[in-house]
């Protein structure tokens, strides 16, 4: 109510106040004292009564003014609001909505207030049917009696799809009965992308890191392993449980350049936020087994800053194996060369002078230890000679069927002089009774040889040889109580040119592994320095 309207009441209250009790008084008071006084108390008693009444009118419209700016600051609120708001009465009739939520439903110019979502519907082409779902929808929140929160997924007319996180709050009256309805909604779209981003993200990352072909490992800036893929987890034969939580410095192995090599790789990726490093690093599995694997140490970056180092490890070790025994085959293939040519070369002078040194010798008495001394070389350069040539030219072999034991004894015949005077005893022990094996008889007699020999000249004063069956194979155990051979030589015995001897060529091991490889065997050595050397070979039965 405004003011002209209170002052027109006030004016027409008071007209009718003033003529009607003056003809009252008028007609039943004749006394003039008396009519004085009435007169005096009615004009005291208007002033008081429009006073009342005015101070209600006003104090009414104080109170409607204040309500009216509230509902203004809340109607300029909620409409400053980018999510849906929506007030609705206990039938579901629309009371107040924000400019969001009727142009989102394209009802900006509908009268909206007292009309239910069913109604609203006619005046939305495309929304129509939104609006009608959204009374089951409500109605739903009202059965459950409490505040619900859904995702609703809103299309739009130009394509594609809005998602709202809505939440809607009934209100009851006292007696239970439904009051009103709050639904508020807002806009997720960005939000609900990026968390599908990031799961895909997450998505592409566990597929890349699970089922990458080569091992991945993440550690810590500690060097504490924090999480491994499958690949790594099988090379190392445990489960990341298992692993997660050790150091990785712990699956090294012992060789301290090992462990310098994953130290120095590390420190330079940590200290070096942007640093990669790379290098081969021999790793133990939990089974025992060793496995060279060439790693490649990147930084793994959060926001910027380091978090752990990320490891990607390629298991070389039949590489770097097939690459070394390429690097021996290509240098056995030039000694065979130059083999080849040398010892035809050298062969035949060494003939006429060996026949000149020993018609001298029998001729000359004065010079015979020098004679001596040169018909020994010259037998050792044609031992050599002999040597090289093995390994100039594939040796035509002539494989049948022999007795292990009976070839060794005949071996400990021809050396038993010799092992005699070195001070050596040379022991055979056959374990059971052996099959029989497929072999070219002279040059198993010459791998024998050439390791017995070596061993009496590492002064050994007991060799032991034992024999027995292994599966399909018969192992042939040599063991001497000679000086040893160190650790880091043992990986290079068999190489051309490669001996500890003062007059050593290194081609006696070389020709015993050619050997060995010929008749499909295998040959290993064990040794400690000033305790002995075992050589072990198998060789395949004849079934």
């Amino acid at each position: 109510m405004n003011k002209q309207k209170i002052l027109i009441i006030y004016l027409i209250s008071g007209i009718i106040w003033v003529f009607l009790t003056d003809f009252f008084i008028d007609s039943y008071v004749s006394n003039a004292q008396l009519y004085s006084l009435i007169q005096k108390a009615k004009g005291l008693f208007f002033i008081l009564l429009t006073g009342l009444l005015l101070y209600q009118v006003l104090k009414k419209s104080e109170k409607f003014s204040i309500l009216q700016e509230q509902e203004e600051r809340l109607s300029t609120l909620i409409n400053s609001m980018v999510d849906f708001v929506n007030f609705k009465d206990g039938e579901g009739r629309w009371i107040e909505a924000n400019e969001f939520g009727l142009k989102l439903f394209q009802i900006e110019g509908a009268e909206y207030k007292g009309l239910k979502d069913s109604e609203l519907a006619k005046h939305s082409d495309f929304y129509g049917d939104a609006l009608t779902y959204c009374e089951i929808s409500d109605e739903e929140t009202w059965n459950e009696g409490k505040i619900t929160r859904c995702e609703e997924i809103i299309p739009l007319p130009e394509g594609g799809c809005k998602t709202f996180d809505t939440i809607k709050v009934p209100l009851f009256n006292s007696d239970g009965s439904r009051k009103g309805l709050v639904v508020i909604g807002r806009d997720i779209t960005e939000r609900v992308k990026a968390e599908k981003n990031l799961s895909d993200s997450q998505q592409m990352y566990k597929s890349l890191f699970d089922y990458n072909p080569d091992s991945v490992f993440m550690m810590n800036l500690e060097g504490i392993l924090t999480k491994a893929n499958p690949k790594f987890q099988t090379l190392m034969d445990m489960g990341n449980g298992a692993l997660a939580g050790t150091r990785l410095d712990g699956f090294v192995t012992g060789i301290e350049s090992d462990k310098d090599k994953l130290r120095k790789a590390f420190l330079y990726v940590v200290n070096n936020k942007t640093g990669i490093a790379t290098d081969d690093i021999t790793f133990i599995t939990s089974k025992g087994s060793k496995v060279l694997l060439h790693c490649t140490f990147v930084p793994m970056l959060i926001d910027g800053e380091l978090a752990g180092v990320i490891g990607y490890a390629k298991d070389v070790t039949l590489i770097r194996e097939t690459a070394e025994r390429l690097r021996k085959t290509e240098k056995l293939s030039i000694v065979g060369e130059l083999a080849a040519s040398v010892a035809h070369e050298v062969r035949n002078p060494l003939t006429s002078l060996k026949g000149f040194v020993q018609l001298l010798k029998d001729n000359e008495s004065q010079y015979q230890t020098y004679y001596s001394i040169m018909l020994s070389e010259l037998d050792r350069i044609n031992q050599i000679v002999s040597e090289l040539l093995v390994l100039a030219k594939p040796q035509d072999k002539k494989f049948k069927k022999c007795n292990l034991g009976i070839l060794l004894k005949e071996v400990k015949a021809l050396l038993e002089p010799q092992a005699m005077i070195e001070g050596a005893e040379i022991l055979i022990e056959e374990k059971e009774e052996l099959p029989l094996i497929l072999c070219e008889a002279n040059q198993i007699k010459q791998v024998f040889i050439n390791i017995i020999k070596n061993s009496i000249e590492a002064a050994a004063t007991t060799i032991k040889i034992s024999l027995q069956r292994a599966g399909e194979e018969t192992l042939i155990h040599i063991k001497d109580n000679g000086c040893g051979i160190e650790q880091e030589r043992i990986p290079h015995l068999g190489e051309p040119f490669y001996s500890s001897k003062e007059k050593g060529t290194g081609l006696g091991l070389t020709v015993t592994q050619r050997i060995i490889q010929a008749h499909h065997g295998r040959l290993a050595f064990q040794s400690k320095v000033k305790e002995g050397t075992d050589v072990t070979i198998l060789l395949p039965s004849i079934n």
